[in-house]
């Protein structure tokens, strides 16, 4: 994985995951009936349905985020958010996904914590947690959200104990001071470590902060960003997803 040098990085993080306000919205992201936006990997449509039993074998992967996930501001995000991305990097690799992107814009993680029941009415074999941006934006306090990713993932373990986890580690805006970014960053693999989930790199890395990667608001990655988004998560989602 490329590494980009920490202030490049950072540079476009106090509005990355912006692009709307966290609201009371029907739990489920966004989707033609306010459902969540489901892509499937692996074989295409139609040899599936002919073979029941290749369906059988599908790894369902829930991906729990704000607008980074959901795709904001792309042409076509069931296409082209990193979460579909995923998805064909796992059909790549011969293992069959059915991807559920519930993304929604301007989520915080209490926001998160409020959609997470509901979606895990269906247990996923998989749940990629991506939150906490927003909360860096807004400058929330920081012993607020790891007690909302604590909250999480009991709720995970309570309903679906077979469920497996990963939390994608996100970044604070480097204005808030280095006392609160250094708290935001840690806060990621001590929940994770807590609860057995598996830490996923910060997606954004080599991508924030490139004008080419991000859309004309400077904020949102282009498809290309979210392609390489996807190529950064893809080495730890892909020992996961053998795992699975």
């Amino acid at each position: 994985m490329r590494i980009a040098p920490l202030v490049r990085t950072l540079l476009l993080l106090p509005v990355v995951a912006c692009g709307g306000t966290e609201s009371d919205y029907p739990p489920g992201a966004q989707g033609a009936a306010g459902e969540p936006e489901i892509v499937r990997g692996g074989a295409d449509e139609g040899s599936r349905d002919a073979n029941p039993a290749s369906a059988d074998r599908e790894v369902l992967v829930v991906f729990l985020g704000t607008s980074l996930t959901e795709g904001l501001g792309l042409a076509n995000p069931a296409t082209e958010a990193w979460p579909s991305r995923i998805g064909e990097l796992a059909d790549g690799a011969g293992i069959q996904v059915r991807v559920v992107n519930a993304g929604l814009s301007g989520e915080t993680s209490a926001g998160a914590l409020r959609r997470v029941d509901w979606l895990m009415r269906d247990p996923p074999a998989l749940l990629v947690i991506e939150t906490g941006a927003n909360d860096g934006l807004r400058a929330l306090p920081l012993a607020q959200m790891e007690a909302n990713l604590d909250s999480i993932l009991a709720r995970v373990r309570r309903s679906a104990p077979e469920t497996r986890v990963a939390i994608v580690q996100m970044e604070a805006p480097p204005n808030l001071g280095a006392p609160y970014t250094e708290g935001f960053r840690a806060v990621y693999p001590r929940v994770a470590e807590r609860w057995g989930a598996t830490l996923v790199p910060f997606p954004l890395d080599g991508i924030a902060g490139v004008p080419t990667l991000n859309q004309d608001d400077g904020t949102h990655p282009t498809a290309e960003g979210h392609r390489r988004m996807a190529e950064n998560a893809w080495p730890v989602l892909k020992t996961l997803l053998r795992e699975l």
